[in-house]
């Protein structure tokens, strides 16, 4: 009994240690914010120093040694602990997919409104801070970090690849960077960036849509095959093997 209590206890401390990793389940906008800047823990924490996930996972691990005992349980704990830490990482927290999720879907709409403050004349720095300004949102946040190093006398590739972590903005960190070095208009390509983001938007949203209904046969037939065997074949098979006994 006490040893089944104490293995409860620290899978009750993996579990609060796992809870509070995830915050952004609770309090998704308090951890948009904190995402921009770096907390003092993470600031002053040495690199050795096991962050929460694998505290979690080590707990987990003792959980399972405490249960299980003895040289099996030390093994059993070790291989616990290492594939708990790997799964957990593999894990997207629920801020930072809602973050790329909205900064994949904002895109489009930011790289029109950065060619129309273009072709209005304004210079590309302006441009980037005023559509940052009008747009909100978490990519508006790198776009004004974009505008800013611009404004600072920083290189288009500086300032630019503060939109490498979002997807699809590879092609406009190209287009940018190209028409920096070699002067081409910007405008037109962002353009044809949007409509193509857009396009691949939809191609996507298709090939999902396929996929589910794929998945959603999978049940059925589950369903469907016990079904027919028990209602179809084996009233079948049981005459015949009366007629034949």
């Amino acid at each position: 009994m006490p040893r089944q209590a104490l293995a409860a206890g620290c899978l009750a401390g993996a579990a609060l240690v796992l809870l509070v990793t995830g915050g952004s389940v609770v309090r998704p906008r308090r951890r948009l914010r904190l995402l921009t800047r770096p907390t003092v823990a993470e600031r002053t924490r040495p690199s050795w120093w096991p962050d929460r996930i694998r505290l979690g996972a080590g707990l987990a691990g003792v959980a399972v040694l405490i249960v299980v005992g003895g040289w099996a349980g030390l093994l059993a704990g070790v291989l616990s602990s290492l594939a708990a830490d790997r799964l957990l990482r593999r894990i997207e927290p629920r801020a930072v997919r809602d973050r790329r999720l909205r900064e994949s879907a904002d895109l489009p709409l930011a790289a029109d409104l950065l060619a129309a403050a273009l072709r209005a004349g304004a210079p590309v720095d302006r441009s980037v801070l005023a559509v940052a300004e009008a747009l909100g949102g978490p990519l508006a946040e790198r776009l004004g970090r974009v505008g800013r190093t611009l404004q600072l006398g920083g290189t288009a590739a500086e300032a630019w690849a503060h939109l490498h972590p979002v997807a699809g903005a590879e092609r406009l960190v190209t287009a940018a960077v190209r028409s920096s070095n070699s002067g081409t208009a910007l405008a037109g390509a962002l353009t044809r960036l949007a409509d193509e983001l857009r396009s691949d938007r939809a191609t996507a949203a298709e090939a999902t849509a396929r996929r589910a209904g794929v998945l959603i046969v999978l049940p059925l037939g589950l369903c469907f095959l016990p079904a027919f065997i028990l209602a179809g074949l084996v009233p079948v098979i049981v005459a015949v093997l009366g007629d034949v006994l």
